[in-house]
């Protein structure tokens, strides 16, 4: 079973920033959920990559965020 909720290459987006990015890696561990390493472009305008827990992200595409903020 695939425990991954995001697949490589896929765009996300960061729940409480809304900046969103592409998960470049996948980490999978025996006693807590996976993780992903993004690369997105920060609110200052910098490329950043770094290492997210499943429960910070969600599909880009998800209606989550923009309904939350209209």
């Amino acid at each position: 079973m695939d425990r991954f909720s995001f697949s490589l290459g896929q765009e996300v987006r960061l729940v409480r920033s809304g900046e969103t990015g592409v998960v470049v890696g996948r980490a999978e561990y025996t006693d807590s959920a996976p993780s992903y390493y993004v690369r997105y472009a920060a609110s200052d305008g910098r490329l950043d990559e770094r290492w997210w827990a499943q429960s910070a992200l969600e599909a880009a595409g998800s209606s989550h965020l923009a309904a939350s903020q209209a």
